[in-house]
């Protein structure tokens, strides 16, 4: 049998995504020994949140990284409008949002995540594990005393003070903890996929609403990101369907771009996502905690899943820097971070399933055109009730901000 090589941190973190990479390099500049666990050799996956939205932005101002950051490649997006059949519903303006960056940033979620793990690199306390996989906890008793660690190399055993579970929406460390979600239900799944674009094309993300179609389009430079509203359960039907029945349905809904659909050459250029939202009811026990996708699964509805996760991240900082250099992290100062995160993300859920209810599941339901809501009618008769939903989407209900 192997040996097992042992090793102790402050905190150890199981997932490199935004919640565990921002939550890891905010924890490191506080002085916290920090070790993250990225299970993958690189951080090239696609079809991955791509929106930076102004909230996190902002925290790039508040670290004095923004201007390099902003260097990487990405697209603005000012406005979100939805278009029934070919008439305009503006939904969102975030031009006027009391930030530095008014705007959403479209950039490759592997951008991102590179960017923050070489700011973080640069810091003492710091480590990054590429290629570690956590795949089970350490228990003392009933405290979380680390977690067990699989890498191509050898096992490992890193004992910690605090152990982050920032490993996504099918999370191991959750399940390890014994935690289960209660799901809130989703009536559709999501087709992503990629579409050649013009420089002719619109320049704004929007949405399509075409019979019981929705496409949403992200401007992304040369090519739209596309996501294709279906059914929940569908994707065996659609394939059923076949590639062509596809590519004239989104034809349909956007007729500007029936000429590339010969881009979807068969289902091997179409990803699925399979649309979750649900929350834990408690987010911690003794020496670990859950933040980001792990706690939270949301809906793409706003693409605010990203947001949210920078936000635990921020929080957990903020209040677990202090006891991690003290050597111990209580019950209570764990759940301070779900006391402070929880409102925010009942708050977005409960509006991101009302959408999903009361606008999507309709449109997916019906075979009837479909004529933009009446609120919708009074965001495209007074600009101003556009920035409410941008405040939302854009800053989140409880931004959090950096306090050291």
């Amino acid at each position: 049998m192997p040996k097992v090589k042992q090793t102790r941190t402050g905190c150890v973190i199981a997932g490199g995504g935004p919640a565990g990479l921002m939550a890891g390099y905010l924890l490191a500049r506080q002085g916290v020994d920090v070790t993250v666990l990225e299970k993958h050799g690189d951080f090239l996956r696609d079809f991955r949140g791509d929106t930076i939205h102004p909230s996190t932005l902002e925290l790039m101002q508040e670290l004095g990284v923004l201007d390099r950051f902003l260097k990487l490649p990405h697209q603005k997006v000012r406005q979100i409008s939805v278009f029934f059949g070919e008439e305009e519903v503006p939904i969102g303006d975030f031009s006027h949002l009391p930030v530095t960056c008014p705007y959403i940033a479209m950039m490759p979620q592997w951008d991102f995540l590179d960017f923050i793990a070489g700011e973080a690199g640069k810091l003492p306390t710091f480590t990054l594990l590429m290629n570690a996989k956590a795949s089970d906890l350490i228990l003392q008793g009933e405290r979380v005393a680390g977690v067990r660690v699989e890498t191509r190399d050898e096992d490992l055993e890193i004992r910690a003070d605090l152990v982050v579970a920032a490993d996504g929406r099918h999370s191991t460390l959750r399940d390890a903890a014994g935690f289960v979600p209660d799901e809130l239900g989703a009536p559709m799944d999501v087709l992503w996929m990629r579409l050649p674009r013009r420089e002719s094309d619109p320049d704004e993300a929007f949405g399509r609403v075409s019979g019981r179609h929705m496409l949403v389009m992200i401007n992304r430079g040369d090519y739209w990101q596309c996501a294709w509203l279906i059914d929940k359960g569908g994707f065996e039907a659609v394939r059923e369907q076949g590639i062509g029945a596809l590519r004239a349905a989104i034809a349909e809904t956007a007729p500007f771009v029936a000429d590339r659909t010969g881009a979807l050459r068969d289902f091997g250029d179409v990803s699925l996502l399979t649309v979750a939202v649900n929350r834990l009811k408690t987010w911690h026990r003794q020496g670990f905690l859950c933040i980001g996708d792990a706690a939270h699964a949301m809906s793409p509805v706003g693409g605010v899943g990203v947001n949210l996760a920078i936000q635990d991240a921020v929080a957990t900082a903020n209040l677990l820097a202090k006891p991690l250099k003290e050597g111990y992290v209580g019950n209570g100062d764990l759940a301070a971070v779900q006391g402070r995160r929880l409102f925010p993300t009942v708050v977005t859920q409960k509006l991101q399933v009302f959408l999903q209810n009361r606008m999507l599941g309709r449109v997916l339901s019906s075979g009837a055109p479909v004529h933009p809501p009446a609120v919708m009618r009074l965001l495209q008769e007074f600009a101003t009730l556009r920035r409410l939903p941008a405040r939302i989407v854009g800053m989140g209900i409880r931004p959090e901000h950096i306090q050291v």
